[in-house]
């Protein structure tokens, strides 16, 4: 710890990411990254690129990624911003919107970086509990408010809420902004995009990374009304003017483009995924309901912390997370069939596991 650090700093608690061995083979399903390559015509976009232009800046508005995402999803240009991966985007969401003086509602259990952006510009955050199934109720969150943030599907536990319960969410908060982090939403859950036409006050959040298959290129943006696309703009052209580079813009919108591929891919990994959820549930787990491309799962008998580490000497990594609440789960992310396989067969040669 530096003399020369502020307070703010040393006080900061920062978001610990998923393990990234460099050193040994792993079969990685510990940090929810696609098994599948990216699309042909990404890597396509890729492979021919002009690198002489390289010693060019990009176009700080990657305004060919905006009108891609705009044309995928109906909705106009001024209606999109982008940045370096969703968490990104987010960061300039809290900047931009949530330093109110009414406190930030969010899930009790949800994705960690929110509490840390909330330490970082001095949000004030109240958390909401989950129910006891882990499902977010959204009914809960009719109170005071400086604006809302949820994960749906929400990580980790991968259950989702409905575009039902959000739309009436957003005509009971009239008066502070709903961000909604889609993260997952393409495994299974209904995306809240077509409600940004309605509403002037909810704000859609996705990513490349997950569906897309391009977590090595940081693309994440967002959807709403274009108050609020102007209001991340002014943060983002305050911070980094240019958070997308050439390459990342060129593959994003060949990805994009290819829907077909998309489609396939995800499809394939949504298919292993309830194909794992039963092998899991014989071999003893509580496996819950899952919109995501992982399972959030618990075993009747053995703590989850000694099968993370059982299985990690045999090759494979899952993740942990030891706050209370969720400290007897394992995150397990969605791989290849082979990979899943082998999950199930190593988890069926410890002593104590017995298929039902």
């Amino acid at each position: 710890m530096s003399k020369y650090w502020s307070d703010a700093i040393r006080e900061l608690v920062p978001y610990v990411p998923g393990e990234q061995p460099k050193d040994q083979q792993f079969i990685k399903l510990n940090t929810n990254e696609s098994p599948y390559p990216p699309s042909p015509k990404a890597v396509e976009a890729l492979q021919g690129f002009d690198t002489d232009r390289l010693r060019l800046y990009p176009d700080p508005d990657a305004s060919r990624l905006k009108q891609a995402l705009a044309d995928y999803y109906g909705v106009e240009r001024n209606c999109v911003f982008v940045g370096n991966g969703s968490d990104e985007v987010l960061a300039h969401t809290f900047m931009a919107f949530f330093r109110q003086p009414q406190p930030l509602l969010m899930p009790e259990i949800s994705y960690s970086f929110y509490d840390v952006y909330c330490n970082l510009y001095a949000v004030e955050p109240r958390h909401i509990p989950l129910r006891e199934d882990f499902r977010i109720a959204l009914e809960d969150y009719a109170q005071p408010n400086g604006g809302i943030i949820f994960a749906n599907p929400n990580a980790p536990t991968g259950r989702a809420v409905s575009l039902q319960e959000i739309e009436q969410l957003l005509q009971r908060n009239t008066e502070s902004l709903v961000v909604v982090d889609e993260a997952y939403v393409d495994f299974g859950a209904e995306s809240a995009v077509a409600l940004t036409s309605t509403y002037d006050n909810v704000l859609v959040v996705q990513t490349f990374s997950k569906s897309r298959s391009l977590a090595g290129l940081r693309i994440g943006f967002a959807i709403g009304h274009p108050d609020l696309i102007e209001g991340l703009e002014r943060v983002k052209n305050s911070f980094n003017s240019y958070p997308l580079d050439m390459l990342a813009i060129s593959a994003g919108v060949a990805a994009i483009e290819d829907d077909v591929y998309f489609r396939e891919t995800r499809d394939r990994i949504v298919a292993t995924r309830e194909w794992t959820a039963g092998e899991l549930a014989a071999l003893g787990f509580r496996v819950l309901p899952s919109c995501t491309n992982f399972l959030f799962a618990s075993h009747r008998y053995i703590e989850a912390a000694e099968l993370m580490g059982y299985l990690r000497t045999r090759g494979l990594l899952v993740r942990h997370f030891s706050r209370p609440q969720i400290d007897n789960y394992l995150r397990i992310s969605i791989g290849t069939d082979d990979e899943m396989r082998r999950l199930v067969e190593t988890l069926e040669e410890h002593p104590e596991i017995v298929r039902l």
